[in-house]
């Protein structure tokens, strides 16, 4: 066993771990983040998609030891006070979910795609999170959703500079 210290959601950890154990696992066993979810355990379809020191990984291909001293946000994370985090929020008004097993990994790639890309083209955000599938949805919400938050972020932004 592995003794691993790490920042989820805000919350500091300590934890034996085996060193094997694969982020994703110790995340939903260990820490009962469930939103995180097991999609193929081959970082192909995304669904486990977090944030670790603010940028979006695959925690299936990630081991728990590898996150030691690091700081890592799951979907569960993301709302603040009662509220939805924006792209949250634009995946609901957009209708940007059916089954919603993507959905959490999904957010967490866009999140990631608007901080590189802060005026994304529906290219742009195809390309973005093309290593995150969706089965049910066509994408199409998906992409107005990224959108739309991208632009909600920039509104907010420019109300700020006032």
């Amino acid at each position: 066993m592995t003794r691993i210290t790490v920042k989820v959601d805000g919350s500091s950890f300590t934890d034996e771990v085996e060193p094997r154990t694969l982020l994703v696992h110790y995340l939903r066993e260990q820490l009962g983040k469930t939103g995180t979810v097991v999609g193929c355990d081959t970082g192909n379809c995304g669904s486990c998609t977090v944030h670790l020191d603010g940028r979006s990984v695959k925690s299936c291909s990630l081991l728990a030891v590898q996150t030691d001293g690091h700081e890592v946000t799951t979907i569960e994370g993301l709302a603040s006070n009662g509220q939805l985090h924006p792209m949250q929020q634009a995946f609901h008004e957009n209708h940007a979910l059916q089954c919603g097993y993507c959905t959490p990994g999904m957010i967490m790639q866009s999140i990631d795609l608007i901080v590189d890309n802060p005026n994304p083209s529906e290219e742009d955000v195809r390309l973005g999170i093309e290593g995150n599938l969706c089965r049910c949805t066509g994408y199409q919400n998906i992409v107005k959703a990224v959108q739309a938050s991208a632009a909600a972020n920039r509104a907010s932004a420019a109300g700020g500079a006032q």
